[in-house]
């Protein structure tokens, strides 16, 4: 099924990926979703997207991109699962005004909504404010922006012997504040 032939289809499933504006800015919710691909097909009856060929799906700061994104929406027709793969898949947001874009990558990206997670497996690397963790799988809480890593299991991954993370030092500025 080509773009031209589900355009009605895919303004309902911008209008249902609305409600995954938690996952960025309280300002990011109002702004339009954007999805640009090769290639579409989308299933409306069963709630199921995919988008092939160079995907880049934004909304306000919020960016996923990847080779093959697919979207899911439950029953009442909201988002449930975002899954991007590529090699490398990306995901980007800025949390707040004052901080900086959190970035991510892996070579499967998936966000599911209600929970808040983006879950990057494989070659899985997470830049949050000049610190890093890498992995082959971690679990980032976009909402209290907490970082879990460690090993993929069930899954075909690139190994790795351990868990990276690099921890920047406070400045003064912000110890003398009390940050």
């Amino acid at each position: 099924m080509r773009l031209v032939n589900t355009l009605p289809l895919l303004l309902t499933l911008g209008t249902a990926l609305g409600s995954a504006s938690a996952w960025a800015l309280p300002t990011d919710r109002d702004q339009p979703i954007h999805i640009q691909s090769d290639d579409a097909q989308l299933d409306d009856k069963q709630g199921v997207a995919v988008y092939k060929g160079n995907v880049i799906i934004t909304q306000g700061t919020m960016k996923i991109t990847g080779n093959t994104v697919t979207i899911t929406r439950n029953a009442q027709g909201d988002v449930d699962t975002f899954t991007s793969v590529g090699n490398l898949a990306y995901y980007e947001q800025k949390p707040a005004i004052d901080k900086p874009i959190v970035q991510g990558w892996g070579k499967t990206i998936q966000y599911q909504s209600a929970l808040n997670h983006i879950t990057l497996i494989d070659q899985a690397k997470v830049v949050n404010d000049g610190n890093t963790s890498e992995g082959e799988k971690i679990v980032y809480d976009t909402v209290k922006q907490v970082v879990n890593a460690g090993r993929a299991t069930g899954a075909k991954v690139t190994p790795r012997p351990r868990i990276d993370m690099v921890i920047q030092p406070k400045s003064k500025t912000d110890q003398q504040q009390g940050k």
